[in-house]
């Protein structure tokens, strides 16, 4: 994992996850003195920061493993989700959907971007790099890239709702996060579960 990310801050510097994101997002030049993570050229975290990420912090990780199948990225893409939640003016009783969302939208672009890169690899006669997978023990690797890659080609919206279903969120927290009506949430979900069933039946029979 990048040294950049939360854990692994805590485990070269000492410091906590939380702290790690407030010592990235105030610079380098900031880094030498935690408590004081302000300068003249940039602003000072947010405030709330610290009690958004204790709170969401493992949600957003869970978001993101659910679309990439990898600790190290998932919490990779937290570091970047908290990173840009503290820049922003995002009111703190709202983190919880706008982080899900984030994440779910960064993985995706995560996962497409590799997506591509594989097919460049495989057209040049490389191998694309496998990353591990807990779930390999139950479902192969390759019926586990299928998926992936049915998710990556559904419509963006329809693959978010998906992702924040199966992570756990509520029909009512998912139309909050989506701005969506509650009604609706069930029917994109449905929509979204026969889309990557078509997917993966439309790339099977290519094979």
């Amino acid at each position: 994992m990048d040294v950049a990310s939360p854990s692994a801050w805590a485990l070269t510097t000492g410091l906590s996850p939380v702290q790690a994101v407030r010592t990235t997002a105030a610079g380098p030049a900031d880094r030498k003195d935690v408590a004081l993570s302000t300068s003249p050229t940039r602003p000072a975290a947010r405030p709330d920061l610290e009690p958004v990420f204790r709170a969401d912090y493992a949600r957003v990780v869970a978001v993101a493993a659910r679309v990439l199948g990898s600790r190290d990225q998932a919490e990779d893409v937290a570091q970047e989700v908290f990173l840009a939640f503290g820049r922003s003016s995002v009111p703190a009783a709202e983190a919880g959907g706008w982080l899900s969302v984030a994440a779910a939208h960064t993985a995706l672009n995560l996962l497409r971007s590799a997506r591509r890169r594989a097919a460049r690899e495989q057209a040049v006669g490389g191998d694309p790099a496998i990353a591990p997978d807990v779930a390999d023990a139950v479902i192969t690797s390759e019926e586990r890239h299928r998926v992936r890659g049915a998710l990556a080609r559904l419509p963006r919206k329809q693959a978010v709702a998906l992702v924040l279903r199966h992570s756990g969120l509520s029909y009512a927290e998912v139309a909050a996060a989506l701005g969506m009506s509650p009604g609706s949430v069930g029917t994109t979900v449905r929509r979204a579960e026969s889309a990557l069933r078509k997917e993966l039946n439309r790339h099977a029979s290519s094979e």
